[in-house]
């Protein structure tokens, strides 16, 4: 069994990635800070990787699970990419939203952490199509979850 909070281990708080960010500047330094992120992202599993959690409109592959345990009704995101940009931007969504209620994410504004990363800089129109398509996912899991 995968013990989820090792997976938590390897992302980094949300805070501490505005700070790379900041202290880096430059586009291309933080586009390759967010391949080096990528880089550490958990792997998900084979049985995984099916069509049921592939996110459609993505330019790459992209699959994603995101369950809420049952004890604190926290979200468990995983997910994987065959783009490494992509698993960066995973990771962005990890931070900000990992073990947060269904309440919680349905009220973060996302698209202000985005600006603050300046992610309209670092996206074509397609990899921003993607990153949507993975906030949709979350978004319409934490809806589903709170319907229940």
């Amino acid at each position: 069994m995968i013990d989820h909070n090792d997976n938590l281990n390897t992302i980094p708080p949300l805070e501490e990635i505005y700070a790379e960010f900041d202290f880096l500047g430059d586009s291309d330094d933080q586009i390759n800070y967010l391949i080096d992120l990528g880089l550490d992202l958990p792997k998900l599993s084979p049985e995984k990787k099916t069509e049921q959690n592939r996110v459609h409109g993505c330019q790459s592959q992209v699959w994603m699970t995101t369950d809420f345990d049952s004890e604190h009704s926290q979200l468990n995101l995983q997910a994987e990419s065959d783009a490494m940009i992509v698993n960066g931007l995973i990771v962005v969504l990890m931070a900000a939203y990992q073990q947060k209620t269904p309440q919680q994410i349905l009220e973060l504004d996302i698209h202000a952490i985005f600006d603050r990363l300046g992610m309209d800089r670092h996206l074509s129109p397609q990899r921003k199509n993607g990153l949507n398509g993975m906030v949709q996912r979350i978004r319409s899991a934490a809806q589903q979850a709170l319907n229940l």
